[in-house]
């Protein structure tokens, strides 16, 4: 896709300084910047890229004004990094605009979809899927009988989603995340071996949560695993079954969560972390990354280590712990010189 300078200013409610016809069909930083490439400037660090940039145009403050020659064409603008962020988020819908139906692909019986599908080729929809306006499906995606997807959401290639699975609006599934795969449910018996509990429940998706690449979420033994409103889950994020997860809450890679936790709204837990079953996270919870839960945290607390325990008191423990050498170095000479 290709842009002129006065289309790109229109959109920013901008002003050309240079050539409104300039062309660009790629983005780049300013320091790497080639013909044909769109690039920014409101760090005044990178003052000194915009007199050798090769990009074609460049995005700047209304303040700007150039102490040396220049070969970019200005797109001045009220704030250069908002309005560069606006144009990536514009950039983004028209790159996903896609509509029409690829083949090879499978559209089982009583499936329904609304205006602007997009489903790529060698997909597969089970029976009786249900799909809002304007959905894009990718190619190599899975979508199990009794589906419902809400309107705008994107799956994209290589999702799989099992039977019964419900997905609201809005709702960003990147590739390889498998959702209302079984729960991990397995009852020992006497001579050692294990029966597999049947899990009949499914996963409820609600509005506006994006979930990353190669995240799983198990379906619910009975009832219900619920992901709610605004969640966001990073990459290869494990969610077990009966696990629901509070509005707006954000969880980083390689998080597991196990079977039957309650995590509440606004929480932010980082990278590695791995929470125990049967517990109740609190509201605004935040867990740093690499800490283990293993017993219920009160609304607001903040927590490290594994266990656990309270932030605070954690960095208060770890100066110690890392003094420790000299501390049983000094407690060494105390034993010899007999005080």
């Amino acid at each position: 896709m290709k842009f002129t300078a006065a289309q790109i200013a229109g959109i920013l409610e901008g002003e050309v300084v240079g050539n409104p016809d300039a062309e660009v069909f790629k983005l780049a930083k300013i320091e790497e910047g080639t013909k044909g490439s769109l690039t920014f400037l409101s760090n005044p660090k990178y003052l000194n890229f915009i007199y050798s940039t090769e990009a074609t145009i460049t995005i700047v403050n209304r303040s700007f004004e150039p102490e040396q020659a220049i070969t970019t064409t200005l797109i001045k603008v009220e704030d250069a990094y908002q309005s560069f962020s606006k144009l990536l988020e514009y950039y983004n819908q028209v790159k996903l605009m896609k509509s029409g139906v690829e083949q090879p692909s499978v559209i089982s019986e009583n499936v329904s979809y609304g205006d602007n599908l997009y489903l790529g080729s060698f997909c597969y929809l089970g029976k009786n899927v249900v799909i809002g306006n304007n959905v894009k499906i990718y190619p190599n995606t899975f979508v199990g009988d009794n589906v419902s997807i809400g309107d705008n959401t994107i799956l994209f290639a290589g999702v799989r989603i099992y039977s019964e699975t419900i997905i609201g609006a809005n709702c960003t599934l990147h590739s390889g995340c498998i959702i209302g795969s079984d729960g991990f449910g397995f009852a020992p018996t006497e001579e050692g071996t294990f029966n597999k509990i049947p899990q009949i429940g499914n996963v409820i998706i609600e509005d506006n949560v994006d979930i990353g690449s190669c995240t799983t979420i198990d379906r619910a033994t009975l009832g219900s695993t619920i992901i709610k409103k605004g969640v966001k889950l990073d990459n290869q994020i494990q969610i077990a079954h009966n696990v629901e997860i509070g509005e707006n809450s954000v969880i980083a890679a390689q998080t597991g969560v196990a079977g039957s936790t309650k995590i509440g709204h606004n929480c932010m837990i980082g990278g590695q972390v791995g929470i125990a079953g049967h517990l109740t996270i609190g509201n605004n919870v935040r867990i740093q990354a690499q800490s283990g839960i293993g017993k219920n945290l009160a609304d607001g607390e903040t927590v490290q280590g594994s266990p656990a325990f309270n932030y605070g008191d954690f960095s208060k423990a770890y100066v110690h712990f890392r003094n420790l050498p000299k501390i049983v170095s000094d407690m060494e000479d105390l034993k010899k010189n007999n005080l």
